[in-house]
Parts: C-alpha cells; sequence; structure tokens
C-alpha cells in the first residue's frame, strides 16, 4: 500500500498536469476563452522555468552582494566558499528566485533534487544552484562543499552547520515569512498582463484589497493561491461578464 506521502504526490502530480494542459479546449480558439477578459490562456497555470524566470518578482541585489565581488572594471566575479540558503516551506518562492539567479547569469546552473528518487549528478555552475538542498546525500554534500564552488541553496532545513565546517561563509534568508498586497498583487498581475491575447486591450487585474483577501485566506502560501485563482478562473471560461477573482 502507498504511504500517505506518495498518495498526496500523486495527487498533487494530477493538479499540476491539470493545470499544464492549457486553458481552453484543444478545439477551441483562445479568442472564444474569457470573451471579455482578453485573456489567451488561464494566467495561473503551470509556467515554463523561462516564464517563471522572466515573470519573477525578486531583488536579486542582497544576494549578488553576498556571493559577487564587483572589481572596479569587469564582470561580477563569484566568492569561493560562499553560499547563500533560502529556507522555507513549500510554494514560499525558493525555486523562483532560484531561477531568477538561472536567467541573469549564463554561467550559473540549477538542479533540483526529488525525492525518494537516486540523486542525480551534480552539474558545473558558477554560482551553482541546488533546489531541495537538505536532500543531499552526506557523501555527495561533503565531495561538493570540497571543491568551494558559490552555492545558491533552497532548503527546508537549515545547512549552517556543515556548510560552515566546509569552511564556508554563509548568507541565509528565510522565505514566506511575511507577504503584503502590493508585491503580491504585483506578482499576480504580471502572470495576467503575460496571458493577454490583444497588447492593445486591457485585462482583469487583481486589486490590492484582492490580495489581501487572498493573504488572509492563505497567507504566504504562493502556490496555494495561485492554485485557487486558477480553478476560480477557469471555471469562467465561457463568461461574458466581468473576470471575478475572489468568491
Amino acid at each position: 500500500m502507498p504511504s500517505i506521502s506518495k498518495i498526496f504526490r500523486l495527487h498533487a502530480d494530477r493538479i499540476q498536469t491539470h493545470r499544464s494542459l492549457g486553458t481552453c479546449r484543444q478545439d477551441a480558439s483562445p479568442s472564444r476563452c474569457w470573451p471579455r477578459s482578453n485573456l489567451f490562456r488561464n494566467p495561473f497555470g503551470e509556467l515554463t522555468r523561462a516564464e517563471r524566470a522572466e515573470l519573477a518578482v525578486v531583488d536579486l541585489e542582497p544576494i549578488l552582494a553576498a556571493i559577487t565581488q564587483r572589481p572596479s572594471c569587469g564582470p561580477a566575479q563569484f566568492l569561493p566558499r560562499t553560499a547563500v540558503q533560502w529556507v522555507g516551506d513549500c510554494g514560499r518562492g525558493k525555486t523562483t528566485r532560484m531561477l531568477a539567479i538561472q536567467r541573469a547569469f549564463p554561467t550559473a546552473c540549477y538542479v533540483y533534487l526529488p525525492e525518494d528518487q537516486p540523486c542525480p549528478s551534480i552539474p558545473q555552475g558558477e554560482p551553482l544552484l541546488i533546489d531541495e538542498a537538505q536532500r543531499l546525500p552526506r557523501r555527495v554534500r561533503k565531495d561538493l562543499l570540497a571543491t568551494g564552488v558559490t552555492l545558491v541553496l533552497a532548503t527546508h532545513r537549515d545547512l549552517t552547520r556543515p556548510l560552515r565546517r566546509a569552511g564556508y561563509q554563509v548568507f541565509t534568508q528565510r522565505i514566506g515569512l511575511t507577504l503584503g498586497p502590493s508585491e503580491l498583487a504585483e506578482m499576480l498581475n504580471r502572470r495576467i498582463l503575460a496571458s493577454r491575447r490583444d497588447p492593445q486591450l486591457p485585462v482583469p487585474r487583481i486589486s490590492l484589497r484582492d490580495a489581501a483577501e487572498l493573504i488572509r485566506r492563505f497567507g504566504t502560501d504562493v502556490r496555494a493561491i495561485e492554485g485557487y485563482l486558477y480553478d476560480t478562473v477557469q471555471s469562467q471560461v465561457n463568461d461574458h461578464g466581468e473576470m471575478r477573482f475572489i468568491d
């Protein structure tokens, strides 16, 4: 009998697959979907990695200040034995931040460590971005830290102790402790604008009041907010009225 965690993951995979299938029936013209909303797709469906990075609302300056040295001329140089770790629960934006860094630096390399599966080969990158870094096997982690490569880690567990033992300077940021209505509204409205059918026509927008209500319901779990909005928008695919984001 499968474990509870595996059952939950299977359910989550079904939801993600449903959200990634698109927003209209395959035989429907995009112009017939959300007739008054000027959308060619549901803005809150699954995005590609490139889209997530492009639409991210992330301030990279504090991260770059921690892991790079900027000479008076020439490109920034990454500092060896330096690590930034983002610690937080699922759905708070750790992966999105990593993808934004990968987009900003062609030398960066991203790797995701899946649960209950063999550890994939760890690529070379500057910096090296490791998602779900708490899943690194101890031996792999030891060999990796011995290289001194600049690291950006997304993790559910604070890895300061093993990093410092390996001689790393560590900068830790707790993700998902706070989320304001203006920040959330900007994040969600970027997704809506990226789904606009006709650039010359307006699209619905998430108001600050909408954002505040979403935070009241879901806290800082942006993934849960996007899932709720996906279902809400999808239920209006054939509506001719004004788009509603809050029930």
